[in-house]
């Protein structure tokens, strides 16, 4: 099994490079520069090259532009610098077609985490603590104390670096670390095995409850293949605790415990209210709850437009639902796939006139959601050619003076 090793140059991640090479794995070591503490960074970065040398394993090291990444995306300094080491890590490790990430949190990390959640606010998910493997990530160290690795490194005589931050407290986790932890200590000297008990108690509590979120999501929410999930809204009345278990169903699509609040307010409001969530955007459509990713990958249509043929070879043709006939004398190309502008209009094939798209789309009952994805292919003039999926446009049928034919599929 293959690993990437994620150093700082710490007590810790020295450890874990430690015993990874005692134990005979296969490694390679990832570093992150953030440049937040000067030259303590590039120091930190010149040692755990030179400790790569020393096991004689390959190093990966990034530079990020962490202040500006963390204002830029309205983050504190912290939480930038844990997504972008985490990103990074995964791409180091499929372009180096390794196994796993192995980072060297430990116990003491567990503890600090919880209390970390607990003060912001969080379900139960969130005061379990952190798992010894989450997907591709792995926590060698999770149950061994912090006591436990100073007393390693003093026996093995290992060199690391001190990070100035951690002796001050400037950041939450320091607080939690030099002032509250040491307290609970002296209020309870069973307070480390004690914490640890209560992690793997609210794990087994929380392995229980996903379960049955898992059970309740497979009911209650329901996957499209047009990329947008639904909610019926009379499924979320019956929802006892209510706020709880629709919170449950919205944090998979990183809604918070507030925005879950305006949604049910605005429960049996109006059609066309919508709620942003860091990556997904939810509206509520007459008597559903539709979600949609924001930055889902492009699901245009593959367009394949045929030749132009001679109208005698119709009669040898085989159409299917996803295919479209086009008089090719009417069609200006090239062709172009857009979404729908307000204000559109067509000429509905087999109906009388032009009508406005939103018109149509109403006869629909189409959602705003629904509408938002709807493709359009349009001719070089900026004609809509084909509602793609649904209706082409009667300015481009087949007429008995038809000489010739362009055939356009859309795989869909």
């Amino acid at each position: 099994m293959s690993i990437l090793a994620a150093v700082s140059g710490g007590r810790d991640s020295v450890v874990l490079v430690d015993l990874l090479h005692k134990d005979g794995h296969q490694f390679e070591i990832a570093h992150c520069n953030f440049h937040l503490r000067d030259s303590e960074s590039d120091r930190d970065e010149h040692f755990v090259r030179d400790l790569a040398n020393r096991y004689g394993v390959p190093c990966h090291v990034a530079h990020f532009d962490t202040a500006n990444y963390a204002a830029e995306h309205k983050l504190s300094v912290e939480m930038a610098a844990r997504e972008l080491r985490y990103e990074w890590f995964e791409r180091v490790r499929r372009d180096r077609e390794l196994d796993l990430i192995a980072v060297a949190h430990h116990r003491d990390d567990a503890i600090e985490t919880f209390f970390i959640n607990l003060l912001r606010g969080t379900g139960l998910a969130g005061l379990c603590g952190m798992k010894e493997r989450n997907g591709n990530i792995i926590r060698p160290l999770l149950h061994t104390s912090r006591e436990t690795i100073n007393r390693y490194i003093d026996e093995n005589r290992l060199q690391y670096v001190d990070d100035c931050t951690n002796a001050t407290d400037l950041y939450l986790r320091n607080r939690i670390r030099h002032q509250l932890i040491p307290l609970l200590r002296e209020l309870s000297p069973a307070f480390d095995s004690t914490m640890a008990r209560n992690l793997h108690n609210l794990s087994d509590a929380n392995e229980i409850m996903q379960a049955s979120l898992s059970s309740l999501r497979s009911k209650k929410v329901t996957r499209q293949p047009d990329g947008i999930d639904r909610i019926a809204i009379c499924d979320i009345d019956s929802l006892v605790p209510q706020a709880t278990l629709l919170f449950e169903l919205l944090r998979p699509y990183g809604f918070s415990a507030d925005v879950v609040g305006q949604v049910i307010a605005g429960l049996h409001g109006e059609s066309g209210r919508q709620y942003c969530s860091a990556t997904h955007l939810l509206v509520k459509d007459r008597d559903t709850l539709q979600i949609a990713p924001l930055d889902q990958p492009d699901s245009r249509p593959q367009i394949t437009i045929s030749a132009p043929f001679p109208r005698r070879e119709l009669a040898a043709l085989k159409t299917k639902p996803d295919t479209i006939l086009c008089d090719a004398d009417t069609l200006r190309q090239p062709l172009a796939l857009r979404h729908w502008r307000d204000g559109d209009r067509f000429h509905p094939f087999g109906m009388k006139g032009t009508r406005l798209l939103s018109d149509y789309f109403s006869d629909l009952k189409l959602s705003l959601l629904e509408k938002q994805h709807q493709w359009l292919l349009c001719d070089a003039a900026g004609r809509i050619v084909w509602v793609v999926g649904r209706r082409p446009d009667a300015r481009f049928a087949l007429t008995p003076e038809t000489s010739s034919v362009i055939k356009i599929t859309a795989e869909i």
